[in-house]
C-alpha cells in the first residue's frame, strides 16, 4: 500500500507541498467542494486551498442549514460565486467593486452545476464570469471545452485580476505545473497493464485529435496580431494583421487593417511590418467583410491562443466554433509546448512555404504545419490488439 502525505493527500513519490507557496489575499476564498471531487487524487481545489491561508474549504452537496454559507448570502453585496452564466458579471465589471469573499464551486462541470443547483442561497449571490488568458494546461484531465480551466487556475486569474499583482498569484501554479508534469512522467513509465479494464471495443485517439482529424476539412486557421499599448495608457487592444488559411483546400486570407487609434511605438517591431504598411492597411469594415466572405458554413476556425478570438469577438464578429491547436499538441506531445512554432518543431513538422507578411506569415505557416501533423496522428493512430478486442 502507497504511503500518503496527510496533507495534500497524494502519494509521497509525487507530493507536491514542498512546492506550494504561502499567498496573501484581500479576497476570502470559500471552497465548496463535490464530495466526488475530494476522491479525485489529481483535483487542485486542495491546491489552491493550502495556497491561500485566507481560504476555507467545505465538502458537500446540499448546504442547506450550512451555517457558514448562510452567513454569506446574508451579504450578497461582499460575496460572488465564481460560476459562469448569462447572468455572470465580467471580471473586468467585478473589478470596480471587488467583492470580499469569492465562493468558488469545484467538480466537474456536471457536478458543479448540480451542487449550483441544489443550493438555492447560491442563486441569490451575483456571480462572476471571465474568459482564460491562455488554455488550460491541465493536460492530464479534460476539459469539455477550451474556456474551461481547473480550479486553481481558475483561482489564480481571478485573483491575479481583482487584486492586481498577477505574477504574485501565478506563483500557485508551480505545484500543479509539477504535479501536472509528474503524473505524464509516471503514465510514460508505466510498464505494468493499465489498472482500469477497457470495455469499449475500439480504442480512440485522444478527443484533440479526433476533433482535429474529424474537422480537417471545414478547419480555417486563423492568426492575428494587434495594436498593443501599454497597460497605463488604457487603450484597447486592435486588430491590425488577420491572416488564415484552409488547409483541406489552400486557400488563403490576408487582412492588413489600419489603425483606429494611435500607433503605439512598439506595434511596428511585434508585428514585424513596417509603419507605413500599417497605416496603409484597409478599413476594419472592409477587411472584416472579407473575411466574413472567406468563411463557409459549418466551418471551425483553429487557434493556438484565444487572442484572434477575443479581438475578433471585440470588433462584433460573429466568431464560428473554435479548436484549441495548442492543448491538441500538448496532449499529442504529453508535454508542455511554447509557442506554435516550438510546437511544429517538437512535432517534428515540416514548414510550409511563407505567403504573409510578418510574424503573422511567419506563425500561421507554423500553425498550419502543427495541425498537419496533428491530423495525420489522429487519423493514422491505430489501437494495440488487445485493446481493439472486447473485453
Amino acid at each position: 500500500m502507497r504511503s500518503l502525505c496527510l496533507r495534500c493527500l497524494r502519494p509521497q513519490s509525487t507530493c507536491y507541498c514542498a512546492r506550494v507557496p504561502q499567498v496573501d489575499s484581500r479576497t476570502r476564498l470559500v471552497f465548496l467542494q463535490h464530495p466526488r471531487e475530494r476522491r479525485v487524487a489529481i483535483g487542485t481545489a486542495r491546491m489552491a486551498h493550502l495556497s491561500l491561508p485566507n481560504s476555507e474549504l467545505h465538502v458537500g452537496v446540499d448546504f442547506t442549514g450550512h451555517r457558514r454559507l448562510a452567513e454569506l448570502a446574508a451579504r450578497p453585496e461582499r460575496v460572488a460565486v465564481l460560476f459562469p452564466g448569462e447572468e455572470a458579471i465580467p471580471l473586468e465589471e467585478a473589478k470596480e467593486n471587488p467583492p470580499e469573499t469569492l465562493i468558488v464551486v469545484d467538480g466537474t462541470w456536471p457536478l458543479a452545476r448540480k451542487l449550483v443547483k441544489t443550493n438555492p442561497l447560491l442563486a441569490g449571490l451575483p456571480r462572476i464570469g471571465f474568459v482564460p488568458r491562455r488554455p488550460s494546461n491541465y493536460r492530464i484531465r479534460a476539459e469539455p471545452a477550451e474556456h474551461c480551466v481547473s480550479t486553481i487556475e481558475a483561482v489564480v486569474e481571478v485573483l491575479g485580476a481583482l487584486e492586481g499583482e498577477q505574477e504574485r498569484f501565478d506563483t500557485m501554479l508551480r505545484a500543479f505545473e509539477y504535479m501536472v508534469d509528474t503524473q505524464l512522467d509516471c503514465q510514460e513509465k508505466r510498464t505494468e497493464p493499465p489498472r482500469r479494464r477497457i470495455y469499449k471495443s475500439a480504442w480512440q485517439p485522444p478527443l484533440e485529435l479526433r476533433a482535429i482529424a474529424e474537422s480537417f476539412e471545414h478547419l480555417v486557421l486563423l492568426y492575428a496580431e494587434a495594436n498593443a499599448h501599454p497597460a497605463e495608457q488604457n487603450l484597447p487592444s486592435e486588430l491590425v494583421h488577420l491572416v488564415a488559411m484552409r488547409p483541406a483546400t489552400g486557400e488563403r486570407f490576408e487582412a492588413i487593417l489600419a489603425p483606429r487609434q494611435p500607433m503605439a511605438r512598439s506595434t511596428p517591431l511585434h508585428v514585424e511590418l513596417p509603419e507605413e504598411v500599417l497605416l496603409a492597411g484597409e478599413s476594419l469594415e472592409t477587411g472584416l467583410a472579407r473575411f466574413q466572405a472567406f468563411l463557409r458554413p459549418g466551418d471551425k476556425l483553429a487557434v493556438w491562443t484565444t487572442f484572434a478570438l477575443e479581438l475578433l469577438r471585440r470588433d462584433g464578429f460573429p466568431v464560428p466554433e473554435a479548436l484549441n491547436v495548442r492543448l491538441a499538441c500538448a496532449r499529442a506531445l504529453k508535454n508542455k509546448t511554447g509557442g506554435v512554432e516550438q510546437g511544429a518543431e517538437q512535432l517534428g513538422a515540416r514548414l510550409p512555404e511563407r505567403w504573409a507578411g510578418g510574424r503573422a506569415g511567419r506563425r500561421i505557416a507554423a500553425l498550419e504545419a502543427v495541425v498537419r501533423a496533428l491530423d495525420e496522428r489522429g487519423r493514422a493512430t491505430q489501437p494495440p490488439p488487445r485493446e481493439r478486442m472486447a473485453s
